[in-house]
């Protein structure tokens, strides 16, 4: 679902678009390799604070791939860099490399079964040109506060 926003402030219209899509995350290759430099490394960043999404949602919401988009769940908000996902079609999802940009906006409830819901949940994501993506230690201290 796509929800187009405009909003008129002085003589300049801003449209806002935002789109509807589900929530999967998993591991990468990518991710694997940058992790034994460090979580802390540029490349790791660079391949975990990032979602993938069909090319045509990417179209939808107007993005160039590597632009900012804001992901927000019922359980937390994150802004992250928008990319093509590479292997195939998948219209309708978003796809983010476990990490604590993916887990802030993940539950943290386990249902008794000892698992938190890394998958499977409805998210909006929207542009966020403006925004930063914040660096590993500036989103622990969002999260936890130190």
């Amino acid at each position: 679902m796509t929800e187009l926003i405009v909003c008129y402030s002085g003589w300049k219209a801003m449209v806002e678009q935002k789109l509807r899509v589900t929530l999967i995350t998993g591991r990468t290759i990518d991710q694997g390799v940058a992790k034994e430099l460090g979580k802390g490394s540029q490349e790791y960043f660079d391949n975990v604070a990032v979602c993938f999404l069909d090319s045509s949602d990417i179209k939808k919401l107007g993005l160039k791939n590597g632009m900012n988009v804001q992901v927000t769940s019922p359980y937390g908000s994150v802004v992250v860099k928008a990319k093509k996902y590479p292997y195939g079609a998948m219209p309708g999802m978003i796809f983010m490399p476990c990490g604590l940009w993916a887990n802030a906006i993940c539950s943290d409830a386990t249902d008794s079964i000892g698992m938190p819901t890394f998958r499977g949940f409805d998210v909006d994501v929207e542009p966020a040109p403006d925004k930063p993506v914040l660096t590993l230690d500036e989103l622990l201290k969002q999260e936890f506060g130190k």
